[in-house]
């Protein structure tokens, strides 16, 4: 009941909107009255104009948006005259993937429901509902944004976001690979570079100095977890951030990542076992841009002590269960004619490996190359083809697709 219950309410939700004509076109684009290109080059990924409108909360310093709030006769009361919504539906067919053998229709593959916009001066949210492969839907983004506390330019993100913001973010990629190093998880470690709850910190200096300090839970989102709490130990994990602009074209930057996560083992005999698994990361990145050419690469060490929660009480005689992880990406963009492109392609090289402690591990180790094109019908509709090869396990992936936003 419950099943049909939800999926009624969202079948309404999206019935609403399509015979709405508020939301003919994307929600920030429709606030400004300005196109899509203004801060994507293609949509979702973002430009450097795109990204400083999204850390500034969704508002524009040289443009105001008509007539946004309701005047309540109230100073001290805040409405968004229409809440601002947004969909965005992904549809693609694939053939041979994970090397079955087999062709799918999957559409849609994904299907998003967002709003995001200014509350009032300096405060601003963010949110979106997803259904991605079939799977049950889920809350991913959902944040709240407080810029320029103290009259500076310090920023606080409280809410849940992808620790790897900072670094990279997946959702703008323009590939259906991902970057896979941001989401490895070894042994049955939560940690991961990808979803978290939890809060940012970020200051931006004129010299193009960018610091970023994040404090998160280190469980991910949608585990199971314990005593109707989100975090299941004691521990919070923490992530320093400092990139800097060498000029217009190259951008570089490092970070450091540091956390403890414990397990509650109870045993048959009535002990209560409490094993811990430290991990750290190190990594180093740099975006180098030079028009029609965008170079994004990204290199990370990380290192678990104890990631299957065993051998510090030496369980199945396991003496050392530590795994080491090297990995990272290459990824180009090429566009033509930049922002006015009607066309673009990308390659995305993807590295991972595993090693135990011991033994090496390679079940898990990646090294896959991806070659996407992609042709915008309009700036929000775009046609994608890929091609993805896996040199480990010497198979390829085919698919061809579109992208949505209205």
């Amino acid at each position: 009941m419950k099943t049909i219950f939800s999926t009624a309410a969202l079948t309404l939700i999206v019935i609403t909107m399509l015979t709405s004509d508020i939301f003919a076109i994307p929600a920030f684009a429709r606030k400004y009255n300005m196109t899509c290109k203004t801060c994507h080059s293609p949509f979702p990924k973002l430009k450097p104009y795109g990204d400083e409108f999204a850390g500034n909360g969704f508002v524009l310093k040289d443009q105001d948006a008509p007539r946004y709030f309701i005047d309540t006769g109230d100073p001290e009361l805040s409405l968004i005259r229409d809440l601002p919504l947004a969909i965005r539906i992904d549809g693609n067919i694939t053939f041979n993937k994970n090397n079955n053998e087999q062709s799918d229709f999957g559409t849609p593959v994904v299907f998003k429901l967002l709003s995001g916009g200014s509350l009032t001066k300096d405060v601003a949210y963010y949110v979106y509902y997803i259904l991605e492969n079939g799977k049950k839907g889920k809350i991913e983004d959902a944040l709240l944004m407080f810029n320029n506390l103290f009259g500076s330019d310090l920023d606080l993100t409280v809410g849940q976001f992808q620790v790897s913001d900072p670094l990279f973010k997946r959702e703008l990629r323009l590939t259906n690979s991902d970057y896979y190093i941001y989401k490895i998880r070894p042994g049955t470690s939560l940690v991961d570079l990808a979803y978290d709850r939890g809060i940012v910190l970020s200051y931006g200096f004129e010299s193009g100095t960018d610091i970023s300090l994040l404090i998160v839970n280190g469980t991910g989102i949608g585990e199971e977890f314990l005593s109707g709490t989100f975090d299941n130990d004691k521990y919070k994990n923490f992530m320093g951030r400092i990139s800097q602009d060498i000029n217009e074209n190259l951008r570089l930057g490092t970070f450091g990542y540091l956390g403890k996560a414990e397990k509650l083992i109870p045993l048959i005999s009535g002990e209560t076992l409490y094993p811990q698994n430290e991990t750290w990361m190190l990594g180093v990145d740099a975006t180098f841009s030079l028009e029609p050419l965008e170079l994004n690469v990204q290199y990370i060490e990380r290192d678990d002590d104890n990631p299957f929660f065993l051998h510090k009480y030496n369980i199945g005689n396991i003496s050392d269960t530590g795994i080491r992880i090297r990995g990272g990406f290459m990824e180009l963009v090429f566009r033509p004619n930049g922002d006015e492109s009607k066309w673009y392609a990308v390659a995305l090289y993807n590295y991972v490996n595993l090693e135990n402690h011991l033994l090496e591990r390679v079940s898990k180790d990646v090294n896959s190359l991806a070659v996407h094109f992609g042709y915008l019908l309009k700036r929000n509709i775009r046609l994608t083809a890929e091609y993805s090869h896996d040199f480990n396990n010497k198979y390829g992936e085919f698919g061809l697709g579109f992208v949505t936003a209205f």
